[in-house]
């Protein structure tokens, strides 16, 4: 990236919209990529930074409810060892120093929202006792003060929009909660806001400073960039691998349900955790590799599959979240960047599941080529029919992302361990997360309460368990002979279940029998 081309894109961002579409044309004509423009400093140069699109739709989501937390990211993190609070938080400030994210709240200017970036906030760990019992109650106890911490709303006109409270058990027992709002972060930001976090700290330690590289940019940038870059063209270059991909009809996912859907959708849910055994996994990564494809790719066609036999429809679509991180700039950021795509399956009489895998891989792939177009303009661009009773476009997420064995970060006498609980809320009808790992595949279930009950989801839990042995033993198989149950279970309800043999009394009248 030449210090020219930074100033050709400068330049680029500032001409008027008509300008600009002249321009891309240009770039277009000679076979320049919308990919290999850099993204440059800039926001100093501008008025009232805008939103990006992503920040845009939370924005509109946190003033239809304001109260909720459905959009607050949540990171409970133990310390068992020698921690200085003070250190602590002085490497906590150094972060919202580096990361303008940190800084930021949002405010009405005249018809649009605008970014508004402090020089500086307050940064307080409120330390809390937090006495320690009895293991169940202990871990019991604890995970209802994460849920209720988690559980408070954030007013995003008002930086810093995410806390920090520290439980303290004992002197070497700690639990850090870490609250963010979506708008200033993201999956991908989490472990980035971690590493450094624990990075700064050990230097305060040592008594060095950490070694953290110069941010390239700061998200206020991209939020610049993208905006005068979709607009020019990308946007509507991308929309229309979308429109032709999607169509113009917008189906509606009709699961079973155990409850008739709200009026307005509930946002409360729970989860379930499964485990797919060591076989089952290893026959999934074998024949994903045999198919040329990801393991990612398998699941989803394996989900799209089951979503399919559960309804009955033959267009299946899913939400796929993306790290939306596909630039060098992007990738050290602490910010809202991940994005959604709608992927769809289309199933007719006959298909196999080899046919389908094939399928999903030119979509993922097609998909992959086009990730840019932010998903609110996309909601924009279809026009789907709305309602207040579901999401748009997709109502069931597929999420999956692998994971290195032993991520955990320790220090000299301080050990750190992430902690999971309960989050109690879902954003969609039904959500998979797959978490591929060396030693296997880790699954979670989170499900709207308001139309589900958990019986119901174990039930579509062992049904998707079934089908991943079937596709694993005859992935050859048309889908609609593809069993949903496996071995043990077939014979339960086949055979044990419909077993009505007894024996009749065949010497003995009617009269005798009553």
């Amino acid at each position: 990236m030449t210090a020219q081309n930074i100033e050709l894109v400068k330049r680029f961002l500032h001409l008027p919209l008509e300008q600009r579409k002249q321009f891309f044309e240009k770039m277009q004509s000679k076979g320049m990529s919308f990919a290999r423009l850099p993204i440059p400093r800039i926001r100093d140069e501008w008025g009232p930074i805008g939103l990006s699109y992503a920040q845009q739709r939370q924005w509109f989501l946190w003033q239809f409810e304001p109260e909720s937390a459905a959009y607050n990211i949540s990171m409970a993190l133990r310390f068992r060892g020698a921690l200085d609070p003070a250190l602590l938080q002085r490497s906590l400030e150094d972060l919202v120093h580096r990361h303008e994210s940190l800084r930021t709240a949002f405010a009405q200017d005249g018809d649009q929202p605008v970014q508004v970036i402090e020089p500086s906030v307050r940064v307080d760990i409120v330390q809390e006792p937090f006495a320690a019992a009895p293991d169940a109650d202990f871990a019991e106890r604890l995970e209802r003060r994460i849920e209720e911490e988690a559980g408070q709303p954030f007013d995003l006109g008002q930086a810093p929009l995410w806390r920090v409270r520290l439980l303290q058990v004992n002197e070497a027992d700690h639990v850090l909660i870490l609250v963010m709002h979506h708008i200033v972060s993201d999956g991908w930001s989490m472990p980035i806001l971690l590493d450094e976090w624990i990075r700064s700290y050990e230097g305060h330690r040592l008594g060095q400073p950490a070694s953290l590289p110069e941010l390239p940019i700061q998200y206020a940038d991209y939020a610049i960039w993208q905006r005068r870059c979709m607009e020019a063209g990308e946007l509507a270059r991308q929309l229309a691998y979308w429109e032709a991909e999607l169509g113009g009809e917008q189906p509606v996912l009709e699961l079973p349900i155990d409850r008739p859907r709200p009026a307005v959708q509930s946002r409360a849910g729970a989860s379930l955790d499964i485990s797919l055994d060591d076989t089952l996994c290893a026959g999934l990564k074998q024949l994903a590799r045999d198919r040329g494809v990801t393991v990612f790719m398998l699941l989803l066609a394996s989900y799209q599959t089951l979503l399919h036999r559960y309804s009955g429809q033959n267009d299946i679509r899913v939400g796929i979240p993306t790290a939306n991180r596909n630039r060098m700039e992007t990738e050290g950021l602490i910010g809202f960047f991940v994005n959604t795509q709608v992927l769809k399956a289309d199933f007719d009489l006959g298909m196999t599941f080899t046919e389908l895998l094939e399928q999903t891989q030119r979509r993922v792939s097609g998909a992959q080529a086009h990730q840019d177009l932010p998903f609110e303009q996309l909601v924009e661009a279809l026009q789907p029919e709305r309602s207040l009773s579901h999401s748009p476009l997709f109502q069931v997420m597929f999420n999956h992302r692998t994971e290195a064995r032993g991520q955990g970060r320790q220090l000299p006498g301080l050990a750190v361990e992430t902690l999971n609980w309960e989050r109690g809320t879902a954003q969609f009808d039904l959500t998979l997360e797959t978490v591929e790992h060396e030693a296997g595949i880790a699954v979670s279930l989170t499900y709207a309460t308001a139309l589900f009950d958990e019986a119901t989801i174990a039930q579509l839990a062992g049904h998707w368990q079934g089908l991943l042995a079937a596709i694993v033993a005859q992935p050859q198989q048309r889908i609609a002979e593809l069993p949903l149950l496996n071995a043990a279970q077939q014979q339960q309800v086949v055979y044990d279940w419909n077993r009505t043999h007894a024996d009749y009394p065949l010497e003995q009248c009617l009269q005798q029998l009553i």
